[in-house]
């Protein structure tokens, strides 16, 4: 018998994840970047959808997420709500769009749902981000924190490196998210710290906490869907578990394609549009003596 969960499903809202870490439910989120990936996730029931920054490494062939841009970002977030219709969408803030004035997080955050569709904006840092969240917040726009290894900090913490290690550290990070709660976000991610600390900050905050790289106690889980889907050769993270190896599977499927384009085994006559007899011999009547020839430009 199917859950009615399975033939009844809601948009997912802001309130749905609050209400599933309420409810000890955890929630589920994967990147997506396009329009046939988020149809694909939508149905398959994902809770969020992230149009992550992390689309300048695994889409576009950056060494880092610093080079996306807006205009990058509004396009993939775009064609990511054309296909989800059911998922809670959140536009990822890239490097320098919400850094410089808190007006200019607020028009840029604007954006990404006037323009893209989204539901939610994520952007990174901790206090030093508070005034721009209380902008963009108060400006009606839902925002989710992003504590730990923040890529967009790369040079900074001098590396992807895990982060709050050290009494010192664990406790900053802790503050942070009790300022970003504070602040009004919405949702928090912790990305690449210790499990037993991420755990303990999913404990004391009210909104919902999702772990990346940051063990099993927070409210859900994120991935990047290229990295899950083993899309992604140039690294794998440790947290990282492949759920398949879609590269193999689109190697075999190319080398497949080029054996019988160069064998001519493909196209067959399934493949292909036939014209009708009397049709193609009227059309030999025309071209005359000429017909069994092939001319050559130049």
């Amino acid at each position: 018998m199917p859950n009615s969960k399975d033939i009844i499903r809601g948009k997912v809202t802001v309130s749905v994840l609050q209400a599933k870490k309420a409810r000890r439910e955890p929630i589920t989120m994967l990147t997506a970047y396009d329009y046939p990936t988020a149809l694909i996730m939508d149905n398959a029931g994902i809770d969020s959808l992230l149009v992550g920054d992390s689309l300048g490494m695994v889409v576009l062939g950056y060494e880092n997420t610093l080079p996306v841009t807006m205009e990058d970002m509004l396009h993939h977030c775009k064609a990511v709500s054309r296909g989800a219709s059911k998922a809670h969408l959140i536009g990822d803030m890239p490097f320098m769009s919400y850094q410089v004035s808190a007006a200019e997080a607020v028009r840029n955050a604007g954006r990404f749902l006037q323009e893209g569709g989204m539901d939610a904006v994520k952007l990174e840092g901790g206090r030093e981000r508070a005034a721009a969240i209380k902008a963009i917040v108060s400006a009606g726009i839902p925002v989710m924190g992003h504590l730990g290894l923040t890529p967009q900090s790369v040079h900074k913490l001098g590396g992807w490196k895990i982060q709050g290690k050290s009494a010192d550290a664990a406790l900053r990070l802790v503050e942070d998210a009790h300022l970003l709660e504070n602040a009004g976000c919405y949702a928090l991610v912790l990305e690449a710290i210790p499990d037993r600390l991420a755990e303990l900050i999913s404990r004391r905050l009210q909104i919902p906490v999702i772990g990346i790289g940051a063990g099993a106690g927070c409210d859900g889980q994120v991935l990047v869907a290229h990295d899950m889907l083993g899309m992604f050769q140039r690294f794998t993270p440790i947290f990282v578990k492949k759920y398949a190896d879609l590269n193999a599977q689109i190697t075999e499927a190319v080398r497949g394609y080029i054996s019988d384009v160069n064998t001519r085994s493909f196209p067959a006559a399934e493949n292909s549009h036939p014209m009708d007899e009397s049709a193609y011999q009227e059309l030999l009547k025309h071209l005359g003596s000429d017909s069994g020839k092939l001319q050559v430009a130049g």
